[in-house]
């Protein structure tokens, strides 16, 4: 599978990435897909509403949209006949490889586009799809 996106996109995904750091950013890839791949046609930050006094995870290891912006944004998607078609996230001082949470969180029609972000600077960004046996597998990037 590939996912299309432009430059600016990437920008503005790498960029989120950074100013959130050391906590993991959020957002989601609206677009349109059909059966050579996804391309992405806006992207949209959200706000990480992790909370959890169960556990010792924070943000900083951890993401969540609120469903209330997921449902605005799927609104906002429907209105300029867009799809959500991929969320993407930042693994602070981590490699853009899908941690076994992401894994279990995963739905299976979204890309998966993974931001690594080392001491603050963006330094790598992949892209994961869940294949039939909910196994992630690296998307091709092709930057426009």
């Amino acid at each position: 599978m590939i996912l299309r996106l432009h430059s600016q996109h990437l920008l503005s995904i790498r960029v989120h990435a950074e100013r959130t750091y050391p906590d993991e950013c959020c957002g989601l890839l609206l677009g349109k897909s059909d059966p050579t791949g996804k391309t992405v046609m806006d992207v949209k930050a959200t706000n990480n509403g992790w909370k959890d006094d169960r556990s010792d995870l924070t943000k900083n290891r951890r993401y969540e949209i609120a469903p209330e912006e997921m449902l605005a944004a799927m609104k906002e998607a429907r209105s300029r006949n867009l799809d959500i078609i991929g969320i993407y996230h930042s693994h602070p001082d981590h490699p853009a490889i899908p941690s076994d949470y992401d894994r279990a969180a995963a739905w299976s029609q979204y890309s998966y586009a993974i931001v690594s972000v080392s001491e603050g600077k963006s330094v790598d960004v992949r892209s994961w799809s869940l294949d039939d046996q909910q196994v992630f597998q690296a998307e091709d990037l092709l930057i426009q």
